[in-house]
């Protein structure tokens, strides 16, 4: 285990996680921001890419596990993404539709952000999101975050317009 919140707790993602894994990544709904859903190919080199994140940073997207059921409920971590012209921090969620609108996603978010400040000592941390999607920007503004600029991402064929969401420490590891 990662990190501990009040209704989940966050680990690692194993390849024994694949199939739920794929059911939510499958999700055309879940999946909209990333236009549409995965293959299960697609889906292989997502799951290999967060394991691939953990060897190389020590972090990447975690399975958020629900503490009452044990059954993976979304991802939630921190990843190191391209924007602009610079690498920068970003935390990452998607959650299973049964588990929208009921603060779990900004409830994980919290967390990596004080993981993010407190254990690996960043000063900023970011939430990349595509324009369109009010659901997430809801979750970073509920994590401290402003909108601080946007830029075109090119994904799957299109270009898609996102926003950067960002909030600094403090000193003291917190916003």
């Amino acid at each position: 285990m990662i990190l501990k919140t009040e209704r989940m707790y966050l680990r690692e993602l194993r390849q024994g996680d694949f199939d739920a894994l794929c059911a939510m990544l499958k999700d055309p709904e879940v999946m909209y921001a990333y236009e549409g859903a995965f293959s299960d190919e697609e889906s292989h080199a997502w799951l290999d890419r967060q394991i691939l994140r953990y060897q190389t940073w020590g972090f990447g997207l975690w399975a958020a596990v629900h503490s009452g059921t044990d059954m993976l409920i979304g991802q939630c971590g921190l990843t190191v993404q391209p924007w602009k012209d610079t690498e920068v921090l970003e935390i990452g969620y998607l959650f299973c539709r049964a588990y929208w609108h009921q603060g779990y996603a900004a409830e994980a978010a919290r967390a990596c952000k004080k993981y993010a400040f407190e254990t690996l000592g960043a000063k900023e941390v970011c939430s990349i999101i595509r324009d369109t999607n009010t659901a997430s920007q809801k979750v970073a503004l509920r994590n401290g975050m402003r909108k601080k600029d946007s830029w075109i991402k090119h994904y799957r064929g299109v270009d898609m317009p996102h926003d950067r969401y960002v909030v600094r420490c403090d000193g003291r590891g917190r916003r």
